[in-house]
């Protein structure tokens, strides 16, 4: 994992040692007469917009369930304001509520394509969901009061709305306005009762009689209130708090659910004591003592069948001495009760029903489940009650995501291959129905491409998503820890671990789409190879390389008096085959001191390991504790199948392997790459004369390579043994200076010197100091000879110097098109070749995709080099600076990429001050510049990743990845590509009355809402109580109307609608001076009536 530091204290010694920045200090490109090409550029800044896409993932810190079930769809809202709708898998939407507070409760306006959302703030608001991007329509602020519960009945447009003080006001949901009818707390509740009811928790109409409203007062008090006479027609009372009520159909009866883990079942005409108390988790206690108390059951729900018992489905109420027990939904049916264990708090469920209509048999056919950090959906209709198979993207937080990686445009027969190796790993034991939330349609796809995520997690796992056309669906999963020893207890952890806990974290992916060889950096210092494999196999020994990576380091200008010389270590020859066990013989766990020396952080398994088909391990490497030091994280990470070569480094150094050979090529620290051309006038802590050349290294200068040493195991290079951990250059500020790391690895084929003619296999080197050295590879011919030649490995010599930390290199030709590195296309490695096979694979090689031909790279090349603070285009093999910019002087780029869009290419790069900036290649101009986030925490600059065609990503949450696009083609495109909420779909028929129901007035009892809550009856609501306001979706949408009439009418009405707020505006002074002057005229009547008897001399 990268370490951002903010303080950048070496930025101006960097700028000053720079050859390259010296040459300009201007913020703009920079072009030099030395340009060898000039290229045609297609960019312009019209080609780029920035807008959001979708956001997929888990709703961050949930808090509130709703279900529409006439169009399937679920609504969930979260404590940060935000609203996820989800219908058909692929149908989703995230929404924002501005203010940030806490949704408390969502209602669906059933059938009606809206849904009205109440906030901690006591703001309830209106939103459409008939348009791709839902819109708030209306929002209500109420001033004196706090709102605690909302109730809208179906096909009504009247909401009541329940508050803190106990009060009932009702909102007008078509004009958002208050109706004058108030239901007092004072008159709902007993005349003689002394004490305040507490607050609304439960409203709700008779199932069979909409005149009649069920009030549930925290305290334990219910009401029934006559709406038509204006009071309660029956009062329920109970010794416990109530924190949920739940009709039964047919509204003869309702339940509650208490705070002592009990529910009581009440007759609706008989209020003076429960039908049945039951304790659902109570101990059955005997001579008719009260069962002890248990947890509060925070919801109860009550639904009925055609055909058998009805159901009761509740959450909470276990007894107190279930300690450490998972929180549970309990499903009580008849005389069996189900109790569901869950993996996190339940936040609240719903239980879905064939009928929207509350006076019908409900038919509960399931329980969708809202968890702290997922989403169940329970089968009710198949014994064992089976959960459904969650077909959204929900599981991306399973594990913490460490890191995450972004491609698009990846071969087309990717996805199915890692589908079909994923589709293996499939939970059995599902529900065998379909997913019922199946509401909305998808968007129109105008054009898709293969888009892949990866994301890296903290127990080591590893998950890759089809990310095509704005969807996101999990592939395959790949266990990275499998390779290791696990430790059962805290105590049989081993005492090399240099991580409290996940040791399996994943820092770095790098993966090579083509050939499918996949490669990871973990927390422990460890680095896996994979290859791709359809065939299932089992490896006897797990390749194994351990590395000794060493940082020692002296000044010139102040050595080290007390220098020990060094002790050589035993080594082994280069047996291509060779693995850790027979290579490294000096595996000791401690050194002569007792320091622990030469042991890796993990241990790997030494049992044969069965991998099933997808990624399985090709070599397992780490780096080694070097005198009672541990090893450092691996800071940059990068494989090439073409080469067969895996390379990475840290703050200590770079060390490249051979996983074809399974050999170490190079081992070196960072300043030993320098050679003699090191600016901070660093060597080795032990001379160079008294070491053997590491691994096939000699002097910078010469550029030759010692055969004989060239393929050295890693501990075969000398090292001092005496290294001490109290060394001034590890605690010092100078530190920083010196622990030089690796932060940019980047393979291609290019000119490695100015005297080059002709491009050649090569390893360039960044560094956090702004250098960019570049290291030569000789590779053997293919086929047989590559598995018994060893690779030589050389440095040029070639030093480039930038300002700030190097996070990315890439190559254009003269065209100025992309040269990407040079792969080996993808084979089944599991399958045994026969003799022509075998053949083929002598004479091929390596395939190098490149736009332009041979003859053509020849002539001239680009490189792209991005650092912290700047971006640099030189010209190959010259090494001249053709282009500069200076990105950023007070902030740094967090990520730098240069990605493909519009059959051109660009560099973006997202800076920790909040901006996105794309620049045009290879001339840098800048292109797009827009603030659109800034760094709040490590989350985002450790997830944020650009890829091709304008796509870019991050972690906005622990839960959910933020998808956005900087392509002014997409965000055109965007809104036909986006699924649509709401579909035209026919309300179910009501309930059949009945003929004698009919006849005898047994049926449901209907009321005319509007004839109470209307403004001519009930008057109007006082406007100090709540202030109605606006939404973007409201007047802005009409202020947006088609032409024409329509238009005319449209600024008719917003007239009218402004008209009428001056007026409420001029209607609230005139009511504020009329209290004004009755105040006077009362003041002055009572001095009238002071002073009227009294004398004059008596004032």
């Amino acid at each position: 994992m990268r370490k951002f530091n903010i303080r950048k204290v070496l930025d101006g010694l960097t700028a000053g040692s720079s050859s390259s920045s010296s040459a300009s200090s201007s913020s703009q490109q920079q072009q030099t007469a030395t340009r060898e090409n000039d290229v045609q550029e297609t960019l312009q800044s019209e080609h780029f917009q920035l807008c959001k896409t979708v956001r997929h993932g888990f709703p961050y810190q949930p808090s509130a369930l709703a279900f529409d079930p006439v169009q399937k769809i679920l609504g969930i809202g979260t404590q940060t304001g935000a609203l996820r709708l989800f219908g058909r898998p692929g149908v989703e939407c995230y929404c924002q509520h501005d203010s940030g507070a806490a949704v408390i409760q969502l209602q669906f306006l059933i059938n009606e394509g809206a849904l009205v959302s109440a906030l901690a703030d006591d703001t309830i608001h209106l939103w459409n969901l008939r348009q791709k991007r839902p819109a708030i329509l209306h929002s209500l602020k109420f001033n004196r009061e706090r709102i605690t519960f909302c109730h809208l009945p179906f096909q009504s447009k009247w909401l009541y709305v329940g508050t803190e003080r106990g009060n009932i006001h009702i909102v007008n949901v078509e004009s958002f306005t208050l109706s004058g009818y108030v239901i007092m707390w004072n008159k709902a509740i007993e005349l003689s009762s002394k004490s305040h009811p507490g607050p609304v928790v439960h409203i709700s109409d008779n199932p069979m009689d909409e005149g009649k409203l069920l009030i549930g007062f925290e305290s334990g008090t219910v009401a029934l209130w006559d709406l038509k006479s204006k009071k309660a027609d029956y009062r329920y009372t109970h010794d416990e708090a109530i924190h949920s009520v739940a009709w039964h159909h047919e509204g003869k009866q309702f339940i509650c659910s208490h705070s002592d883990g009990t529910l009581t079942i009440w007759n609706v005409k008989n209020p003076t004591k429960p039908l049945q108390t039951i304790t659902p988790h109570g101990k059955q206690v005997k001579d008719g003592k009260k069962p002890e108390p248990c947890k509060p059951i925070l919801k109860v729900e009550y639904k009925t069948t055609r055909v058998g018992e009805p159901f009761i489905i509740l959450s909470g109420g276990l007894s107190y001495d279930t300690v450490g027990r998972r929180p549970c939904l309990t499903v009580m049916h008849g005389k069996s009760t189900a109790v569901l264990e869950m993996d996190y708090s339940i936040v609240d469920f719903l239980t879905l029903c064939e009928t929207p209509y509350p006076n019908d048999f409900q038919e509960p056919y399931a329980v969708v489940v809202l968890l702290e950090k997922d989403l169940v959906l329970i089968d009710l209709a198949q014994n064992g009650y089976p959960i459904f198979e969650n077909p959204y993207p929900l599981s991306i937080h399973e594990s913490p995501v460490t890191c995450c990686e972004y491609f698009a445009d990846c071969p087309g027969d990717l996805i199915p291959a890692l589908y079909s190796v994923g589709a293996r790993q499939k939970r059995q034991g599902y529900s065998k129905k379909e997913w019922p939330i199946n509401g909305g349609n998808w968007g129109l796809v105008t054009r898709s491409y293969p888009e892949i995520i990866i994301t890296g997690h903290a127990d080591g796992s590893i998950k890759f998503w089809d990310a095509s056309a704005i969807t996101l669906q999990v592939l395959y999963k790949l266990k990275t820890a499998k390779v290791f020893e696990k430790s059962r207890n805290k105590d049989d952890r081993p005492s090399t671990d240099i991580v409290d806990e996940d040791p399996y974290a994943i820092q770095i992916i790098s993966w090579c789409p083509e050939s499918r060889m996949l490669c990871i950096a973990g927390v422990s210092a460890h680095v896996i190879v994979y290859r791709f494999s359809k065939q299932e196999v089992t490896t006897e020994v797990i390749p194994m390389l351990e590395v000794r990576l060493l940082y020692e380091i002296n000044y010139i200008d102040s050595p080290d008096p007390e220098q020990v010389p060094p002790l050589p270590t035993p080594g082994t020859g280069s047996n291509p085959q060779s693995i850790a066990p027979q290579s490294h013989p000096s595996t000791s766990s401690s050194s002569s001191d007792g320091l622990r020396d030469n042991v890796p952080c993990l241990r790997v398994k030494n049992s044969p390991l069965k991998q099933s088909s997808g990624y399985q391990v090709e070599l397992v490497i780490q780096l080694v504790w070097v005198s009672g030091e541990p090893p450092q994280q691996i800071t940059s990470l990068a494989v090439n199948s073409s080469y067969g070569l895996v390379v990475f480094g840290n703050c200590n150094g770079i060390a490249m392997v051979d996983y074809i050979q399974k050999t170490t090529l190079l081992n070196l620290g960072t300043i030993e790459l320098y050679g003699s051309n090191d600016p901070y006038r660093r060597e080795p802590r032990s001379p160079r004369k008294s070491r053997q050349p590491s691994g096939g290294l000699c002097d910078i200068n010469e550029g030759t390579t010692v055969q004989e040493d060239r393929c050295k195991s890693p501990t075969s290079d000398v090292r001092d043994n005496s290294f001490s951990r109290s060394r001034s250059s590890s605690v010092t500020s100078i530190d920083k200076e010196s622990r030089e790391a690796i932060s940019a690895l980047h393979f291609c084929e290019t000119f490695t010197r100015k005297a080059d003619t002709a491009p050649s296999p090569c390893l360039w080197v960044g560094t956090t100091l702004g250098t960019v050295l570049v290291v030569a590879l000789n590779l053997p011919p293919g086929g047989e000879q590559r598995l018994l030649q060893p690779v030589i490995v050389s440095p040029s010599g070639t030093i480039l110097r930038l300002k700030g930390a190097i996070l990315r290199m890439a190559f254009l030709d003269t065209t100025g098109s992309l040269v990407p590195p040079a792969y080996e296309p993808w084979r089944e490695p599991n399958v045994p070749e026969d003799k022509e096979e075998k053949e083929k694979l002598k004479k091929r090689r390596p395939v190098s995709v490149s736009p332009s031909s041979s003859q053509e790279i020849s002539e001239n090349q680009y490189a792209v080099i991005c650092s912290e603070k700047q971006a640099k285009v030189i010209s190959l093999p010259s090494q001249n600076c053709t282009y500069k910019q200076n990105i950023t002087e007070t902030s740094f780029v967090l990520r730098g990429d240069i990605v493909a869009l519009s059959n051109s290419i660009c560099l973006a790069c997202f800076c920790a001050n909040g901006h996105i900036m794309t620049f045009s290649l290879p001339s840098l101009r800048p292109l797009l510049d827009v603030y659109y986030l800034p760094l709040t925490n490590m989350r985002i600059a450790r997830t944020f990743c650009f890829t091709n065609n304008g796509q870019a990503l991050y972690l906005v949450s622990p839960t959910e990845i933020q998808r956005i696009t900087y392509s002014q083609e997409t965000c055109e495109n965007l809104q036909e590509m986006l699924g649509e909420l709401f579909t035209p779909v026919e309300t179910p028929e009501a309930p059949n009355r009945g003929f004698f129901k009919g006849l005898f007035g047994g049926g449901a009892q209907s009321l005319d809402r509007e004839e109470l809550f209307g403004e001519s009856v009930a008057g109007k609501a006082s406007r100090s109580l709540a202030q109605h306001i606006p939404g973007p979706g409201g007047i802005e949408g009409v202020k947006g109307a088609a032409s024409g009439v329509i238009c005319e009418l449209a600024r008719a009405r917003l007239a009218l609608d402004e008209r009428g707020q001056k007026l409420g505006e001029l209607e609230d002074r005139s009511a504020a001076m009329l209290a004004s002057a009755d105040s006077f005229s009362k003041h002055a009547h009572e001095m009238m009536l002071k002073y009227k008897d009294k004398k004059w001399y008596q004032f």
